[in-house]
């Protein structure tokens, strides 16, 4: 005579958001038991979505494909001296030459070639200016552009044309606190830091009023588009969040260096160094956060609990060593579940902080 197989733990577990019941626990059902486990590593660590994928095509800022950098005239600097001073010596001698006895004077003509001597001299010497490391002059000429020129040193450029400076160095900057808002709608304040130079300078200076304004509001515009993609936190399971500060420097780099792209600004990095709430919404965030991880541990500790007594009762019914009907099981069930508990130290009561 064989034994009859005993039954699985007849133990259904309702869940809850906010919570887990116990009036469910000790109810019996003669369907088998089922257990779902959701894993948020795997979710975490997943490809995080592209920000803005889905979303129409959007124009960025025409570029003028005429104004683009181009090498400006100039000439080495030790050129312009040795020709200004082979003008002035020669102009010198000239005179020297042509002096006049006492109590005349020169003729006109013979004024030119001193004249121009000294012209050519005051054009070379004029000229003379210094390139350093870093800059580039941007030059124009009654309005048109003329070229760039990064030479360092002593550097000859026309007096006749306008010289401005450019900064070219790699250069960051770290912006204020700028409101935006998640996908949720919860405001937050972000910290940007902005790797970027200027690699085009005649568009910098012409294609654009101010490279450093546009760079600042675009940074501004930029973050509030790509932080309205997606939530601050994920309350409710492992979904993509800001909090993955790769993924969202990623998209707002990408998005940048296409905005600047036309005004001649290269975007290399722009990462947000922090992503907090704003101050009228952190305190109820922080209890939502409080109340989710609260919510998490008490289904941790009874799904522990769960597994230990279905065990328990599995062993002893599968070894022939108790017969038990439905209600001594469930009485057993219950005897069990609130000694593993105690020793647990027992579920937090919703109320507890």
């Amino acid at each position: 005579m064989t034994e009859p197989s005993p039954r699985g733990l007849p133990v259904r577990v309702r869940r809850h958001t906010d919570g887990i019941a116990m009036d469910d626990l000790f109810r019996s059902s003669s369907a088998p038991a089922t257990t779902t486990v959701t894993s948020t590593s795997n979710a975490a660590t997943a490809g995080h979505p592209l920000v803005g994928a889905g979303a129409p095509p959007r124009r960025h800022p025409p570029a003028d494909a005429g104004l683009v950098e181009r090498p400006g005239p100039a000439a080495p600097g030790w050129l312009a001296v040795l020709t200004g001073t082979a003008a002035l010596g020669t102009a010198a001698v000239l005179l020297w030459r042509a002096r006049p006895p006492r109590g005349a004077h020169l003729l006109p003509w013979e004024w030119v070639a001193p004249a121009g001597l000294g012209a050519i001299a005051v054009v070379c010497l004029g000229g003379l200016t210094r390139g350093r490391t870093g800059s580039a002059w941007v030059l124009s000429l009654f309005g048109r552009y003329r070229g760039s020129v990064r030479r360092t040193g002593l550097v000859w450029i026309s007096p006749f044309v306008l010289r401005r400076r450019v900064d070219v160095r790699l250069r960051h900057w770290r912006s204020e606190p700028i409101a935006a808002v998640d996908a949720e709608g919860s405001a937050l304040r972000v910290v940007v830091l902005v790797v970027w130079s200027v690699r085009d300078t005649a568009r910098a200076l012409y294609a654009v009023d101010d490279h450093l304004g546009y760079l600042r509001e675009q940074v501004e515009a930029a973050t509030a588009r790509v932080l309205s993609q997606l939530p601050a936190d994920a309350f409710q399971g492992g979904a993509p969040t800001l909090r993955n500060a790769e993924a969202v420097g990623d998209a707002l780099t990408r998005l940048l260096a296409a905005e600047c792209r036309p005004v001649g600004v290269a975007v290399f990095s722009a990462q947000p160094t922090r992503i907090e709430y704003a101050p009228e919404v952190a305190a109820a965030m922080h209890r939502r956060r409080l109340a989710v991880l609260d919510a998490r541990h008490r289904e941790s500790v009874l799904t522990g609990v769960i597994d230990a007594v279905d065990d328990t009762v599995t062993r002893l019914t599968s070894r022939g060593l108790v017969e038990l009907d439905d209600f001594e099981r469930q009485a057993l069930v219950k005897d069990l579940t609130v000694a593993f508990c105690t020793r647990r130290g027992g579920l937090p009561r919703p109320d507890e902080e």
